[in-house]
Order: C-alpha cells, then structure tokens, then sequence
C-alpha cells in the first residue's frame, strides 16, 4: 500500500538515477516509444498526491471536493498493433466513443505525453497512456480515526466504519491511508492486515518493511488472533458455534460473496455475549480470512448482520440466504440487489453509483481480503480500483468518472471551454475541479442523495488484535452495550 504512481522516483533512483538515454533519430513518420520505467513498489503516498484536493464536512459527513487527476498505464499486450479507438471501443464500453473524442479534443488523452489528435494511431509495445477524469468520490462517516498506539515500529489506529483503507475503487482521498497522511503525517506505512469498507475497529501498520516482514510471518504461521463483534438478527445460540462452509466470490465488483461447495475452505467460531429480546451481540474469532468471512457465515447461520447492507437484504429470499437457501442464479441475485438498493437509493452504501453498473464483464481478484469493494480492473477514463495500481495501472471496468449520454453534447462541446478547465496536464491537480462544472463530466449535473451516518455504520467491529509480542484492544462500540435497542 502506499505506492506512488509508476512515473515517479523514489528517493533511491534520485540519488543513484543513471543519465537519461538520448533519443534516437527517427525515420520520417516513426513515432518515439519510450522504454519503460521502472516501478518503485515502496514508495508511499506523499505532498504532492494530498494536494489534489481537500476535505470538507457537512452533515456528519466527510466529503472530498472533486478534483482533476491523472490515470496512466503502458500499453497492454493485448492491445498492441490495434488502435486505441478500437481499445476504448472494445474494451472500455462503459463511455460512449463521443467521449473518447471529446476527451482527445479536450487534450485530456495524452499518449507519451503527448496530445492524442487521432484516435486511430495504432498502439506499440511500451505506449505510455495518460487520461484527465474530473473525479468525485462517495461520502465516508465525519466520525474520526482515533489512534490507539504508535512507536517506533506501528500505528495502530481504531478505524471508522465506511472507510476503505487504502485507494480503491472511486475511494482515494476518503481512505484511512490518505487521511493518516494528510491529518496526521502518517507516511510510508505498510498494511499489515486488513478491514472491509464497513467494518470498524483495530487496523495495525507497520512503519518499516523490516516489522511488516516479521509480522506479516506470524500471519502466515496462524499465529495472529483476531476478535470480532457484531450484532446479530435474533436470538443466537447460547453454545459455541462453529461455522466450517467454504466460501466462494459472487462478485468482486459489487463485493458479494456466498457458501458454496466449489468455495474457499475457512472457518469462524462464535460465541453469544448478550441479548436483548430482539438481537444478539456475538462475538467472532475467524480462523481464516476469506472475503466477507464472518458476514456470510452469519447469514448462513440465519442470524446475518442486523443492518448488513449486503447479507440481510430481501434479494436473497424469503430465508435471506439461511442454510444457503437463496433460490436465484448468481446473476439473479446481484440483480435483485443492484435493485434493491436502486430503490432505496442506497447504492452509495455499497460504494458503487449507476455508472459502476455500465461497465461489462467481471474482474479478477484484487487480492485484498475484502476491502476493495468495488474490485473491478480500471477504466482509464475512469479509474483505478485496486490499491496497488492505484493513479498507475488503467485497465477496464471500474468507472469513477460519468457515462454521458448525448453523443451530440459531446460532439458539439466548446474545445476551449473544455481545455481551460483541463489544468493539470502536468500533473498539477490543484483544487480548481470543485470550483466550476466540467462539461465531460455528468456527476458534475448530477444530484445524488447522500447516504445519512447511520447508513455508513455497520454492526461488525474488530475489538482485539494479538500476535506473538503484542496486543491491541479497542473500546466496545455502542451498538454492542447488552441494554442497546435501535
């Protein structure tokens, strides 16, 4: 986590960088590929990527103001020798071709940095991509990161509900990653385990890749122990109960999950703490760390998450998914959820808006046990999704900018107007893009409802973390007191 774009030096190449190669002269009508640059894994979030923009909080929420920002890959290999309207046609469907032109017209493609004129120029081995997005981010709860430790080795802090931990998906500055950076000079941390968007509680970093390798081994041994808490839909057994049904991945760009046979093998012991005529505190000791582990074994307990806003819907049935009973396809049930919130007007919850739901096709695992609600590969119109290519790696689906849907606005865009409001060609994001309305961007005449702070909170808390040479503990939410009643 923490890795800065593929383009920038680390503090070690700009000590040791070796003198630039001349460019070759070239044949009449040769296009000039650069060679590749090399990647630079640890270098973590800095000035210049807080810069972009800037919080601000209105109605318990915390908001990021939009913002230009710079999505960049090489070219695929799958893409070369083909042109790079047939790519976006193709590959990246969730805007209109009108939207690609307008884009090059706009000056916003850019490729080895240069401005695309033609979108029929044919891609070659090494072709670096640059696209401009006007990019809006989903509101995350106002309520802040407390920390709870930090030494010389980790920082160890108590994190909110609704907070992705690093940049993924539409989330970027509202992550805990740019939040511990920008408010509390908190850089160059290295994830040592993580949390879902909607869970809360104890989130470790290490300050040193030498203390992330040697916990990150205890992790690998089963040696680190992890506590849950949560509140539960009705009366839990008083016994111990063992959860042992393997867990198999529905979704990775809605974030849905579901016992299935073909699934992962995991297991979650539970034990009941409290009950109050109507719900059940439980308490949740995963021995495994599958995707939406302890949300999935609950319901197929049938006592899911009392305000789960995946595993406790209508959409799974009468039953709501108890004993695996869901009666739908796969496809059925994430269309019946997509709906569901649709109708509420609650898509935001999920960290996804209608235009997620434009781009085809499922992605491959990011990797990231859970957190990355929205997984899906990039758009690069549109976004990164995964945090480790995070304003780097630009491949399809995940869409944070906005489908337009008049080929004829787009084509009939003022190129002025467009290019004054396009003032980050270097890199400079600045925080103009929440002062005026960007005329290729539909959030910008948008109006979205903003899910209220109860929404973001769910009944799910990390209370303790323990490894072989420490333990950390938060305080008990709220919501799991024994005398709480919603």
């Amino acid at each position: 986590t923490g890795r800065a774009r593929e383009e920038e030096p680390g503090p070690a190449d700009k000590e040791e960088a070796a003198p630039a190669p001349k460019k070759r002269r070239l044949a009449g009508g040769e296009r000039y590929v650069p060679p590749p640059r090399k990647l630079n894994p640890g270098v973590s979030f800095g000035a210049e990527h807080f810069a972009e923009t800037s919080y601000y909080f209105e109605g318990g929420l915390r908001k990021v103001r939009p913002y230009y920002f710079d999505f960049r890959t090489y070219c695929k290999g799958r893409w070369v020798g083909r042109s790079l309207l047939h790519v976006f046609g193709t590959e990246f469907r969730a805007q209109p071709l009108a939207y690609y032109r307008a884009a090059a017209r706009a000056g916003r493609l850019r490729l080895n940095e240069e401005p695309v004129r033609d979108l029929d120029i044919v891609l070659k081995n090494n072709d670096f991509l640059r696209n401009t997005v006007h990019r809006h981010e989903p509101p995350v709860t106002a309520q802040p990161i407390r920390i709870l430790a930090e030494d010389e080795e980790v920082v160890v802090v108590d994190k909110p509900s609704s907070l992705p931990v690093h940049p993924c998906g539409r989330f970027r500055h509202n992550t805990v990653i740019f939040i511990l950076g920008k408010e509390h000079g908190l850089r160059e941390l290295h994830t040592l385990h993580r949390l879902d968007r909607m869970t809360s509680g104890v989130l470790m970093f290490a300050k040193t890749a030498a203390v992330s390798k040697r916990i990150d081994e205890q992790v690998r041994q089963r040696q680190l122990e992890k506590e849950y808490v949560c509140r539960v839909v009705g009366e839990f057994p008083e016994h111990e109960v063992v959860c042992e049904e393997p867990i198999l991945v529905v979704s990775y760009k809605v974030g849905v999950c579901r016992v299935d046979a073909k699934g992962k093998p995991c297991q979650t012991l539970f034990q009941r703490l409290s009950y109050n005529g109507s719900s059940s505190v439980v308490r949740c000791l995963p021995r495994t760390g599958r995707t939406h582990q302890i949300r999935v074994h609950l319901q197929f307990l049938g006592h899911p998450i009392l305000n789960d806003p995946i595993y406790n819907m209508e959409a799974w049935g009468p039953d709501r998914g108890k004993g695996g009973r869901i009666g739908k396809t796969d496809e059925e049930l994430l269309k019946a959820l997509v709906e569901e919130h649709r109708s509420k007007q609650s898509l935001e919850v999920l960290g996804i808006g209608e235009e997620d739901l434009n781009s085809a096709g499922e992605s491959k695992d990011c990797g990231n046990s859970g957190d990355c609600t929205t997984p899906a590969e990039a758009d690069p119109v549109n976004g990164s999704s995964c945090p480790a290519e995070d304003g780097k790696d630009l491949e399809r689906n995940d869409v944070a900018a906005c489908p337009l849907n008049s080929d004829t606005n787009l084509e009939t865009l003022d190129k002025d107007k467009e290019l004054s409001l396009c003032g980050n060609q270097d890199g400079q994001a600045g925080q103009k893009g929440w002062e005026e309305k960007d005329p290729l961007c539909v959030e910008c005449r948008t109006s979205r409802r903003d899910p209220s702070p109860k929404e973001l909170v769910m009944f799910l808390h990390a209370l303790r973390y323990k490894g072989a040479d420490f333990e950390y503990c938060s305080s008990m939410p709220e919501w799991a007191m024994e005398d709480w009643q919603e």
